[in-house]
């Protein structure tokens, strides 16, 4: 790797040739504070926040994109630097909405943070235009505030480059421009996949979830309601940062404990439903092996990735799996099963899902294709739950460790692992490889498709059978794979495709982190790690083996793509124009 020999703030490092002062500060342990910058996705020099001084320079440059070259001194930090700092972000405070006590990012805005790092005491010194009102709450998961964006990019950045779905941007120039939808069309007018990306993203309160939580607090007051809440397999691990936690960290009991108390009158793991969609996929992607059917099948986990095929890839319907997900199976099955076990007359359950994505509130309001009720009638993001949490004065952090209530309760560590990109591929080749051969795994770990990159490609020996396999995370990434199957087919078996980078560990409706940990920590490897090591201490690997599945097919099902399995668990996808929401 070519070096270069640096000075900065007086002191000599050598850094790789190439990179930009900001990431050279940063490895010397010398942070320069950004607003628009985000690494490798909106490197644009737009905020001007991070300008510094380089010797011989007659102006200051933005450090995240001017590279370092041989024997260049920078200055990060002098009153000057400061003052110039301090003024850029006044100016960007002139046309900002600062109503910040009542924003959904109080206490974690990017803007805020930087404004009390500067001190800034007259936050009207500059009087700008402020951007006339446009509150666009015209799609079902999320809403656009205008008058708290400050046109940093990032948002459309990842739009673009990371989903390739670009439906947001920069319309009209200078003080009129504002960040929207083409022909200021609504979020529910375009081809939104809902994937929550872009509210990640954001450093402020400009994009937030439609929070749904009312409509809880309401259900749980109702004596007439059953009110009953799943969680998903990801939402333990990211949980926990919201609350101050450690990137990672296992709060799985501490999770229902809290749920508990919040006053659901049950508390179910979704794990189960992933198990139960491991049996109804691997089924169907048997039956499609053995008798000729469409090949390859693609997952239906993620809706942001259905919606998107939906929108982009309508020929490629066919190959969908038509299970529902994890989510809309337990929903199905709370409504069913469980209500008969229970007496309870299916109208006076209230299902709630705490998922880690923004684009399961579109696939709650699809409603069901199979009962009179909605498989689950609210859906909650991580960031949601957090809230009711910190509103109900829960010490979440001291909670005691309580474990999910049955029937609903028993899951594998197959289950668990649908929260990491991969894992829902890996779960269905452990149980796939064993119904096909009959024989037990020696090892249950099928490593070629974990990982935290975009695409990753194995061939398995399954009995008879090489089955070539292709995982991808990220809706860009996704593109390159369909392309190849609409191509020729890329020779591919099954494919499991995930909207959000990562998986949904890194879903759209995780705790939001602000951009310098988004940038320089691996926030996918991190709650990815702890998803796999529940996994390998988990007694139970494979779904098939799950005791409570069993008694759910032997009691209620029959059997893995039967009739009433079809009816309940299964739906049907439908091709959108790339017009229409």
């Amino acid at each position: 790797m070519e070096t270069v020999n640096i000075k900065i703030n007086g002191a000599d490092y050598t850094v790789p040739a190439g990179i930009t002062i900001l990431e050279a500060a940063r490895a010397a342990n010398i942070e320069i504070p950004t607003l628009c910058y985000m690494k490798d996705i909106n490197e644009i020099g737009a905020c001007r926040i991070c300008v510094v001084e380089v010797k011989g320079e007659r102006s200051m440059p933005a450090a995240c994109v001017y590279a370092v070259r041989e024997g260049i001194e920078i200055t990060t930090t002098n009153q000057k630097i400061q003052n110039s700092r301090r003024t850029n972000l006044e100016l960007i405070l002139s046309t900002h909405n600062k109503k910040c006590l009542s924003c959904v990012r109080n206490q974690n805005c990017e803007l805020q943070k930087l404004s009390r790092d500067f001190g800034i005491e007259d936050e009207d010194r500059f009087k700008g235009v402020m951007p006339e009102s446009e509150y666009d709450k015209t799609a079902p998961h999320m809403y656009r505030d205008s008058s708290k964006c400050v046109l940093c990019r990032r948002c459309s950045a990842v739009c673009e480059k990371v989903q390739g779905v670009g439906v947001i941007g920069a319309n009209e120039r200078g003080y009129k421009t504002r960040i929207g939808c083409a022909f200021d069309m609504g979020l529910g007018e375009v081809s939104c996949v809902g994937c929550g990306q872009c509210i990640v993203a954001c450093p402020t309160g400009a994009l937030s979830e439609n929070d749904q939580t009312a409509a809880v607090w309401d259900a749980i007051s109702d004596p007439s309601k059953h009110v009953v809440v799943q969680t998903a397999p990801s939402i333990r691990f990211a949980a926990g940062e919201s609350f101050g936690m450690p990137a990672g960290t296992n709060v799985e009991g501490r999770m229902v404990s809290a749920l508990r108390r919040l006053g659901f009158d049950a508390v179910f793991d979704t794990d189960f439903g992933a198990d139960l969609t491991v049996m109804e996929e691997t089924a169907e992607f048997l039956d499609r092996v053995q008798n000729g059917g469409v090949l390859p099948l693609i997952t239906s986990c993620s809706p942001g990735w259905i919606k998107y095929c939906e929108h982009n890839y309508p020929e490629l319907i066919p190959n969908l799996s038509s299970c529902k997900s994890p989510m809309a199976m337990m929903g199905a099955i709370t409504k069913t099963w469980y209500a008969e076990k229970k007496g309870i007359d299916p109208k006076d359950i209230f299902s709630v899902a705490i998922m880690p994505c923004t684009a399961k509130k579109l696939e709650v309001s699809k409603g069901s294709n199979a009962t009179d009720y909605p498989d689950v009638d609210v859906s909650l993001t991580t960031r949601e739950f957090a809230r009711m949490v910190q509103k109900a004065g829960i010490d979440f952090v001291n909670l005691p460790d309580e474990h999910f209530d049955n029937p609903l309760a028993e899951s594998s560590g197959a289950g668990t692992i649908f929260g990491a990109t991969g894992g829902v591929m890996e779960a269905a080749l452990r149980t796939a490889a064993e119904l096909v051969t009959g024989k037990e795994l020696e090892n249950p770990d099928f490593t070629e498709v974990r990982g935290t990159k975009g695409i990753k490609e194995a061939v398995y020996k399954v009995g008879e059978y090489d089955v070539k396999v292709a995982v991808a995370s990220g809706l860009a990434n996704a593109a390159q794979i369909l392309d190849k199957v609409k191509q020729d087919g890329g020779g591919y078996h099954m494919i499991e495709i995930m909207a959000c980078p990562g998986g949904c560990v890194c879903g759209g409706g995780q705790p939001i982190r602000d951009s310098a940990v988004q940038s320089f920590t691996d926030l996918k490897t991190i709650r990815a790690k702890t998803v796999y090591d529940d996994d390998r201490n988990d007694n139970l690997r494979k779904s098939h083996k799950n005791q409570s599945i069993q008694k759910l097919y032997d009691e209620f099902l029959e059997k893995p793509g039967s009739h009433k399995s079809h009816k309940l668990l299964h739906t049907k996808h439908t091709a959108r124009s790339k017009h229409e929401f």
